[in-house]
């Protein structure tokens, strides 16, 4: 079996006085997939926010390849192998493609490295090759949401944290972004994925977790939870 490179042990946090996360167990394995679905306002995005530092935990811990990184500034987790897409792309409108891109390679000093990083991101995305001058403002969705995906991988992760890749997109994009992140997963990017296109999510995943509330309600193997009724019922539409 591979090695745990994230624990999340009894992990509450919040904004003020809610807490969004309570008391959330949660671990991903080298070289997994590991989905987390549930309804809005279930925790979902939250618990990315806090393993990449945007948010700090009230209490539990967070583990990243033995290295406890709960207290550390988001640039720091960055530092260690953390790289997130956020939810609604976040990129910088007014930038082209390239710059876009060299934004996600900050971490990084070594130019080669750099290089061989954008020539990786070109091919996995040959889109964003062809529009690599273009402003970012100007890419459709789709096109959004691949940069979005090379921008955290030109900073070379071990962990890429996904928050809902899907959204907004038309259904043959969707698929496609889908056949994508199976692909980085093949590359030897482990990925935690927040989506609410459960059943997509499911169907990539090694295993899931499902949370309600901010509590873990279950959690199997991505092929028990598609077949599971609960989430059949309140997830899968069925």
């Amino acid at each position: 079996m591979s090695q745990t490179i994230l624990q999340l042990e009894q992990v509450s946090a919040g904004y003020g006085t809610i807490n969004a996360l309570k008391e959330v167990t949660l671990s991903v394995r080298q070289g997994e997939i590991v989905t987390v679905v549930g309804a809005n306002g279930a925790g979902k995005t939250t618990t990315l926010k806090t393993i990449a530092g945007l948010m700090h935990p009230r209490s539990g811990s967070i583990t990243f390849e033995g290295q406890r990184i709960d207290h550390l500034p988001a640039e720091k987790i960055a530092t260690l192998g953390i790289a997130m897409v956020p939810e609604g792309r976040r990129l910088f409108p007014e930038m082209s493609v390239y710059e876009n891109l060299l934004m996600g390679a900050y971490t990084q000093r070594d130019k080669a490295k750099i290089n061989q990083s954008l020539d990786r991101c070109y091919q996995l995305f040959p889109r964003l090759a062809e529009r690599r001058g273009q402003l970012a403002a100007t890419l459709s969705g789709g096109e959004q949401q691949m940069a979005a995906i090379a921008r955290a991988l030109m900073a070379q992760p071990r962990l890429l944290l996904l928050d809902e890749p899907s959204l907004g997109l038309a259904p043959i994009l969707v698929k496609s972004v889908f056949q994508l992140i199976r692909e980085i997963n093949r590359q030897g990017v482990t990925l935690l994925l927040v989506e609410q296109n459960s059943n997509m999510a499911l169907k990539i995943a090694n295993r899931g977790y499902v949370l309600e509330n901010g509590v873990t309600v279950l959690t199997d193997s991505a092929e028990a939870l598609l077949k599971s009724d609960l989430v059949r019922a309140s997830y899968l539409g069925e």
